[in-house]
C-alpha cells in the first residue's frame, strides 16, 4: 500500500475563485426591500440607491404623503417603488403593513429598518411620556418589525437579510446634551441585533446594524448652523467633516448583497473614526 499516496490530497481546500461570483458581490438586482422609516435623509438615500441598482423597494412611514412622493420620484427615474403608511409604535399596525408590503412585492428579501426619532431632554427633565415614546419608536418597533419580516422569510425558506439603522450613540454617550432615552434605546438595539442574528441564523437570515454619526440632513441643520456645536463635531471627528447620506448607503448594500453573506450579528459604525478614537 502506498501510504504517501493515501496522505496526498487530490483536491485543494481553497475554493476556486469564480469570476461570476465576483461579478455578483454587490449585485442587488431583483431584491425586494422593505424600508420602514425610509423617507428620512438616510432612508431616502438608501431607497433611491437600492432602486437605482435594480432592487424593488417598499417605503413605509407615518406620512403616506411623504412615502408616496419618494416612491413616485423613484418610479419616475425608472425604478420600482411602493409606498405604505406605518405607525411603528403599534405592533398590530407593523404586522398589517408588513403583510401589505409582502403582497405588493411577493415577499421581503431584505429589511432595512430606518425607524427612529430623537426627543432631547436633560436627565433632570426627562418625562415618562417622552421616554416611552422613544422606547416604542426606536426599540420596540425594531423588535416587531424584525419579527414580522422574519415570519415571511422563514416561511419562504430562502433566507434573507435584516439591517437596522442605529447610531454612534449606541456605543458612546454625548457630553452636555440630553440623550438619555436616545442612547438607551440605540444601545439596546445593538443587543437586539445580536440576539435576532442568533435566532435567525439557522434559517440563513442575517441580522446586522449600520450606525452613523451626524450625517448631512435638514434634521441636523439647525445644530450644524450653530458655530460652537459644528466646531465641536468637526474637532472630534478624525476625518474632520460631516458625513454624506450616500456614505451610509454603501454598507447597507454590502449587508444586503452577496458580499455580506458571512456577516451577522455585527454593527458597523459609519462615523469618520469617532468611535475608534473616543
Amino acid at each position: 500500500m502506498n501510504h504517501q499516496a493515501m496522505n496526498h490530497q487530490s483536491t485543494s481546500l481553497t475554493p476556486e475563485i469564480e469570476l461570476e461570483r465576483i461579478d455578483r458581490l454587490f449585485d442587488i438586482r431583483g431584491l425586494r426591500v422593505f424600508l420602514p422609516g425610509g423617507y428620512g435623509a438616510i432612508g431616502e438615500a438608501i431607497a433611491i440607491a437600492m432602486a437605482r441598482l435594480g432592487a424593488e423597494v417598499c417605503i413605509a412611514g407615518p406620512s403616506a404623503v411623504k412615502a408616496g412622493a419618494l416612491a413616485e420620484r423613484i418610479a419616475s427615474a425608472g425604478g420600482r417603488a411602493h409606498a405604505l403608511s406605518l405607525d411603528a409604535r403599534d405592533a398590530d399596525t407593523i404586522a398589517d403593513t408588513t403583510q401589505q408590503a409582502i403582497a405588493l412585492m411577493g415577499g421581503i428579501d431584505v429589511l432595512v429598518n430606518c425607524v427612529g426619532i430623537q426627543r432631547e431632554q436633560s436627565l433632570l427633565e426627562v418625562t415618562p411620556d417622552v421616554f416611552d415614546e422613544m422606547y416604542a419608536t426606536n426599540m420596540r418597533s425594531a423588535m416587531f418589525i424584525g419579527q414580522a419580516v422574519a415570519r415571511d422569510q422563514i416561511a419562504r425558506g430562502q433566507g434573507g437579510r435584516q439591517i437596522h439603522l442605529l447610531s454612534v450613540r449606541s456605543k458612546l454617550a454625548l457630553r452636555g446634551r440630553g440623550y438619555s432615552a436616545y442612547c438607551a434605546t440605540k444601545g439596546a438595539l445593538v443587543m437586539l441585533v445580536k440576539q435576532h442574528a442568533m435566532e435567525l441564523a439557522p434559517h440563513n437570515i442575517t441580522v446586522n446594524g449600520v450606525a452613523p454619526t451626524f450625517i448631512q440632513s435638514d434634521r441636523i441643520r439647525p445644530h450644524l448652523e450653530k458655530p460652537a456645536f459644528r466646531n465641536f463635531i468637526l474637532e472630534r471627528n478624525p476625518l474632520g467633516r460631516i458625513g454624506d447620506p450616500l456614505e451610509v448607503v454603501g454598507q447597507v448594500i454590502t449587508f444586503a448583497a452577496a458580499a455580506g453573506s458571512y456577516m451577522t450579528g455585527q454593527v458597523v459604525y459609519i462615523d469618520g473614526g469617532v468611535t475608534a478614537s473616543q
